[in-house]
Order: structure tokens, then sequence, then C-alpha cells
């Protein structure tokens, strides 16, 4: 299954364009089989994301993005927000409690070096990456972001190699142009949150760039259980 985990609709998050019905319908369109929503700290309604399914014949899943102090991630299991989350450890406990799953978003974000004068000093911005405190508690990284660049998601795709973790990937969509460039292949058919945070657990999926069809190439140090 190719599922989009990180996207963004309007008014629930505010810096999108996306209107919840119209992200669906191109989803679908671009021959996704799921799509997350992950609103910035804020989680959907399980009846609307239910509603949103039967309406559109198409599995939604409602997940969200919390900004912690050492980035975002994305959380899959909660169902609201609670103050404090914005602390990494306090957010992976309500995770835990909620038996639910957690994802760094965007890793290249704020650790990636723009410039280095050579490989040396790159490699020391991704050992300090590999300490963020925040990835003490996640289960993957986004290997590859849809509004990344080339370089920044190299960065994420290392990050990945580096700690041994399995990467996914997100169109983080804001507006139209965003949609379908990117996913995350599952490998068995998930059908609800519950069985998605079970696939995620158990590391059977790889991120796969849509624009050139290509699954990324650190899929190899997925460990399937």
């Amino acid at each position: 299954m190719l599922i989009d985990l990180h996207s963004h609709t309007w008014p629930r998050s505010h810096d999108s364009v996306l209107n919840p019905d119209d992200l669906i319908v191109r989803a679908k369109a671009a021959g996704l089989d799921a799509i997350a929503f992950s609103e910035h700290d804020t989680v959907w309604a399980q009846a609307d994301i239910d509603e949103l399914r039967a309406k559109h014949d198409f599995l939604v899943l409602a997940g969200v993005e919390i900004s912690t102090d050492d980035g975002h991630i994305l959380t899959f299991g909660i169902d609201k927000y609670v103050f404090g989350m914005h602390r990494a450890r306090e957010l992976a406990s309500y995770v835990e409690k909620a038996e639910g799953v957690m994802i760094a978003a965007h890793p290249y974000r704020r650790q990636m070096p723009w410039f280095s004068r050579n490989e040396e000093e790159y490699e020391a911005a991704l050992q300090k990456a590999r300490n963020n405190p925040a990835y003490e508690f996640v289960q993957g990284l986004e290997e590859v972001n849809g509004r990344g660049s080339d370089k920044e998601n190299e960065f994420s795709r290392r990050l990945c190699e580096l700690m041994d973790m399995p990467g996914t990937g997100g169109t983080d969509s804001h507006a139209i142009s965003d949609i379908g460039k990117c996913a995350t292949y599952f490998e068995r058919e998930i059908r609800d949150e519950r069985e998605l945070i079970a696939e995620v657990k158990a590391g059977r999926f790889y991120a796969v760039d849509l624009r050139s069809g290509e699954p990324i190439a650190s899929r190899q140090h997925v460990h399937p259980k």
C-alpha cells in the first residue's frame, strides 16, 4: 500500500490552502491507497475521519504533527493535544499510553548544514543530529519530504543510514502542487490507525519518491518482523 503519512488541510492547519475533500480526490487520482491528515498540533475527531472515508470510499487516517522543542514529530494514536507535548519526552509518555507511534518529520530542518567545507563537517552535523533527544522515542525518520529539496532529503537519507532507522515518505502537502510527490510503501494491507501503528512498529515499510518511481536506497536498512 502507498500511503502519504504527512499532509495538511485548511482550516485546521492555518498554513495550508487545501480543502480536505479536494486533497482526498487528488491523492486518490495520484494513485495513493490512503492519506494521513497530520495537522499542526490539532487532532481530527475520529467521527469526521470516518465520515470522509465513507464519503470518498478512500482510507483517510488521523495523525498529528506535534511541534516540539527538538523538532516536529508525526504522531499516530493520540486523540487530543495536551499542553506539555512540546517536550518530546512528555509527548512520548502520552504516545506510549495510547500505544501509538512517533516519526520525526523533515529531520533536515535546523540540523542540515547549509554550508560545509568538507565531508568531515557534514558528518559532524549528522552525528549531532543523531543525538537529537527526540529520536530516542521515534520509530522512524521522514526520509523523503515532498517539500524538501534533493539536498535536504539527502541529509535525511544519510541520517537514516547512520542511525539504522527506517524511513518514511510524506508530501507535507500544503498546496495542490505538493500532492502525490512521495509516499510510504507498506508491505501489508492497512485498514485503520491501529493497523498503521502496528506496521510502523514492525518496520514493514519504506519511503518511495513517486516523482521517480524508485524506492529510497536506505530501504535496505529496514528490518521486517
